[in-house]
């Protein structure tokens, strides 16, 4: 695979239309060329409706973005989603939204728009846009993390964010840490994704008590001081220090930037963080464990950025 080279953002007058695709919400913005946002939707995903309904979702949202603008105004488009395209077939695959998989939906958005559209994984999104103008500025090599219905992660080193030959770097979510731990939608049991997203915990928790419950209510009722949701909580958090810290030890990057709705958890930043410590293979780990800056909307601007110019983008983003 050729390497994308950097670009300087300063230097194109195209607006540009970004769309993160969520399990939990889609959402869209359009930037000017100077990246001020004219516009801005968010809705629910369509979940149970099927890969039609999220198709349509989105060409709609698109076109809702696209005709705040002139005839003659030149537009991009680029959409982060939960997996990634086949470069040999376009079909998506490796996706936790399983309605997408063997979909071909950068071919099908691109005929319902009429235009060329970049699709993207959304954690390559989410670590672009953290590194170009959030926590992750100024570091050379940073491990963007997404903690919310599933776990990714993406990897920013030397001015862009590597895709790799199988576009699967980063791809944290699914290394296998427990052969004998919960099914995982990949066909492997016990992966990061089983044990530290929102959905893997919710399962875990239904299995071992019979009792569904949300994450958040887990988290609610564990610092209230309920004995069962105290358990899982803490076994989150020990599993979160044991993945991230493995992961350290493998990349040993220069930062490591937390998204998604999980990296709200105050104690991941420090019960959390002591756990990463204790399983990270050194006596004085120092790597900064840090909270995003552009909240849950750090995906739709790298989705945008990645539409105009590719991954490689080096100027700096909205403060």
């Amino acid at each position: 695979m050729t390497p994308t080279p950097p670009c300087d953002r300063t230097r194109d007058e195209r607006f540009s239309v970004g769309i993160d695709l969520g399990g939990t919400k889609i959402e869209a913005i359009l930037l000017a060329p100077d990246d001020t946002v004219l516009f801005r939707e968010r809705i629910p995903t369509p979940r149970d409706e099927g890969y039609r309904a999220i198709l349509s979702a989105v060409a709609a949202m698109v076109g809702h973005a696209i005709e705040r603008l002139g005839p003659d105004e030149a537009c991009t488009v680029g959409v982060g989603i939960p997996g990634s395209l086949d470069e040999h077939t376009g079909l998506v695959r490796n996706a936790n939204s399983t309605c997408l998989i063997g979909h071909p939906l950068k071919r099908d958005l691109e005929q319902l728009l009429d235009r060329p559209v970049q699709v993207r994984n959304d954690a390559d999104c989410f670590t672009l846009a953290e590194c170009l103008s959030g926590a992750g500025q100024g570091y050379g090599l940073v491990f963007g993390v997404i903690m919310g219905t599933g776990c990714g992660g993406g990897i920013f080193c030397n001015g862009m964010v590597r895709e790799g030959p199988h576009r699967i770097s980063g791809e944290w979510g699914h290394y296998s840490v427990d052969p004998q731990g919960a099914a995982c939608y990949c066909g492997n049991r016990g992966c990061v994704e089983t044990l530290i997203s929102g959905s893997g915990v919710e399962n875990s928790f239904q299995r071992e008590h019979g009792i569904s419950l949300s994450m958040d209510r887990i988290i609610e009722k564990a610092r209230a001081g309920d004995p069962l949701c105290r358990k899982a909580f803490d076994r989150f958090l020990d599993d979160f220090g044991r993945c991230l810290g493995g992961l350290i030890s493998t990349l040993d990057p220069d930062a490591v930037v937390l998204g998604g709705g999980l990296s709200n958890i105050d104690e991941i930043y420090t019960i959390g963080v002591d756990r990463v410590r204790q399983y990270a293979f050194h006596n004085d780990l120092r790597t900064p464990i840090l909270k995003n800056r552009l909240g849950d909307s750090a995906g739709v601007f790298g989705a945008a950025w990645i539409g105009r110019h590719g991954p490689g983008c080096r100027a700096a983003g909205p403060s």
